[in-house]
């Protein structure tokens, strides 16, 4: 059984997956109007450019919303674990793992910053849990 499920890593994405790998988390910037869109995709949803370049985010950010799935049972997982909508510092948001926490204690706002975990498979995923 594996630890974690691999992400589905297409062209449009493997620049996102490459930079966990290398403890980066990364997002795209339009290269026709400026604007930072998560999660990657190939053309801009605001100016239609095909444009793009990474860049690196603070990995900080806070608690947007969050879910504490119940069902179904991975094996893998600990329950209870939250699933948060992070928004972070450069104003994209992005789902992700959030730990460290009492799931009783977890509330939108709450500041969070990334931390990377490796998996088997080299599978590295970003998570986040409270700053401080």
């Amino acid at each position: 059984m594996a630890s974690r499920l691999a992400p589905a890593v297409t062209p449009d994405s493997e620049f996102f997956w490459n930079g966990l790998r290398e403890h980066k988390l990364l997002i795209q910037r339009c290269g026709g109007c400026g604007q930072l869109r998560h999660p990657p995709r190939p053309m801009c949803p605001h100016c239609r450019s095909l444009d793009w370049e990474p860049i690196e985010s603070s990995g900080r950010g806070t608690v947007y919303s969050y879910v504490m799935p119940h069902e179904p049972k991975f094996p893998f997982l600990d329950y209870p674990y939250v699933v948060a909508l992070v928004e972070l510092e450069e104003g994209v948001r992005l789902v992700s793992n959030l730990t460290g926490i009492d799931p009783g204690d977890v509330r939108p706002g709450l500041p969070v910053e990334v931390y990377y975990e490796t998996f088997e498979n080299d599978l590295v995923l970003h998570q986040f849990r409270p700053v401080g």
